[in-house]
């Protein structure tokens, strides 16, 4: 008797666990949801992006740099959008760093700092020339690490990250519909 619930409890959660399944993979497969897609209006052909620049009060000169590179790299290869310096492009992505804080200790360990956090905020400005749109918003991520490692340790292991994240979550504001 005891096997037999047992069994009836086992096939119910598997019978469930494969209906949400199945659900989502017919969801996404027939095109009504995508966790991916860009939105991007058909009468948006060109894109402008301008230099991040570094205004925070502590620069890492690696920044700026790399996060607009990754960020080019990540609109042109993920849109149909094509890159121009052009200040007629419908859209035009201009940011800033405004925040690159170490300075917080978030993790205490026998009575010692155990994790420091360090804080990256961009303030983006995209402008939509077509319908003479500006939408303004910040970004802001954190990054923990030990307390043990100097600042420039941390940064050597969380720029990767620092990169991806914040350049992912640019893209999904400008270009998310969610």
């Amino acid at each position: 008797m005891k096997n037999n619930l047992l069994y009836n409890k086992f096939h119910k959660t598997a019978l469930a666990i494969s209906s949400i399944a199945l659900a989502l993979l017919l969801l996404t497969s027939c095109g009504i949801y995508s966790f991916r897609d860009a939105v991007i209006p058909d009468n948006i052909k060109t894109v402008k992006i301008g230099f991040i620049e570094n205004r925070a009060r502590y620069v890492n000169p690696q920044l700026a740099p790399l996060l607009t590179d990754k960020l080019q790299q990540k609109i042109i290869g993920q849109t149909k959008l094509t890159r121009t310096n052009s200040d007629d492009a419908h859209y035009q992505i201009f940011a800033t760093i405004t925040n690159y804080d170490p300075t917080q200790t978030v993790g205490v360990s026998a009575q010692q700092a155990s994790t420091n956090r360090l804080t990256v905020t961009v303030h983006v400005l995209l402008k939509k020339t077509l319908e003479n749109k500006e939408q303004e918003f910040d970004v802001t991520r954190n990054f923990d690490f030990s307390a043990n490692l100097t600042l420039n340790q941390a940064e050597g292991q969380l720029m990767d990250d620092i990169i991806r994240n914040i350049t992912d979550d640019i893209f999904n504001q400008i270009f998310s519909n969610w």
